[in-house]
């Protein structure tokens, strides 16, 4: 038996709103779900699970509909599904009396239940939200039955507010697989028994690093999962480490030139670290020509000459502010920082 695991696909975001990027990004996220699907149907894959927040919202009907012929057009794969907290079933949700197609399984309600596949002797538990939030740790009493075949668990949470998950409790639960989802980040908790698949696209920029699925095979009672990489893109911290006597134009050069090695098509934060010039003019704007900038985050700290500024300013309350936080009992890596915070406030109100 073979399945594909996703979660948090979150159709309906748009990642990056007022970027020039952000309508290309909308898409996409509906393109990589229907390219998963077609994935499952050419891998010849026995089961779709979707372990929840398959849309970043309510779904319209129109919605339910699209997804609904792209399900169907993969028969005779299956595909099972759970709400998550963020498309979760409210009293007026479409999710509640939707038609799916026959290969469509749907768990509609907050309390726990199983399916049972006899073809493929698999058995697969599940619940829906109901609400955007759930504080009861619904899965720590959940256990699967002692009848023959493979047991997996669709759950969609792990912190306070969504579902609080005791994770070595459900890994020695008894499934032979828990899909997870709700944590963007995928990984494997438990070797080749418990994950989360993480988005199958990043949804925003702390979604670094891989995104995409987990393929699972079940044979001769073994389980066995890999994380496949499938996003269009990625988002990527690229941190620059300055100096006092860097120009401006060199750390332009180090973005472009990292944009270059990582790729056009990812999506990045700068992270300006380290010292600069106190006169230094930051030209943010230059950074963002390079390519899809999404952040510039600046954590530099002016390099100051404490000498020279104490020189030049003994006898006013700049002198004086240098005077007095050297000559506190404090270590000096605490007095560096109360210097900068301090007379970064008193220049710059000058």
């Amino acid at each position: 038996m073979k399945f594909i695991h996703i979660a948090d696909v979150h159709l309906g975001a748009c990642p990056d709103q007022g970027k020039p990027w952000a309508g290309a990004r909308e898409r996409e996220i509906w393109d990589s779900f229907y390219r998963v699907l077609q994935t499952a149907k050419e891998q010849q894959v026995d089961f779709v699970l979707i372990a929840g927040d398959l849309f970043h919202r309510q779904p319209l009907k129109r919605e339910l509909k699209e997804i609904s012929y792209q399900f169907e057009k993969i028969n005779p794969v299956k595909v099972v599904v759970i709400a998550g907290n963020h498309d979760y079933i409210g009293a007026h949700s479409y999710y509640r009396d939707f038609q799916w197609p026959e290969n469509v399984f749907f768990f509609r309600q907050q309390q726990m239940s199983c399916l049972y596949f006899e073809s493929e002797s698999v058995y697969i538990y599940g619940l829906s939200y109901e609400n955007y939030e759930i504080t009861q740790p619904l899965y720590d009493q959940v256990r699967p039955s002692n009848r023959e075949g493979c047991h997996i668990l669709l759950a969609h949470g792990g912190d306070e507010k969504h579902i609080p998950i005791q994770f070595n409790r459900l890994a020695d639960a008894g499934f032979d697989y828990v899909a997870l989802g709700h944590i963007h980040k995928p990984e494997i908790l438990r070797t080749d028994r418990m994950a989360y698949s993480g988005a199958l696209e990043p949804i925003d920029k702390n979604d670094t690093g891989s995104h995409g699925y987990i393929s699972g095979t079940w044979q001769d009672g073994q389980m066995h999962i890999q994380f496949v990489p499938f996003a269009k893109r990625s988002y990527i911290h690229l941190p620059v480490r300055m100096d006092g006597n860097m120009p401006w134009s060199m750390v332009v050069d180090i973005v472009r030139e990292a944009i270059e090695n990582n790729g056009t098509e990812h999506i990045y934060k700068v992270v300006l670290s380290g010292f600069s010039d106190p006169d230094l003019k930051f030209d943010i704007q230059a950074l963002t020509r390079l390519g899809n900038i999404a952040e510039v985050e600046n954590k530099t700290q002016p390099d100051y000459d404490f000498d020279l500024l104490y020189r030049q300013n003994k006898d006013n309350i700049i002198g004086m502010y240098i005077k007095k936080i050297s000559s506190l009992q404090e270590d000096e890596a605490m007095k560096k920082k109360a210097l900068y915070m301090g007379l970064h406030a008193l220049l710059n109100s000058r």
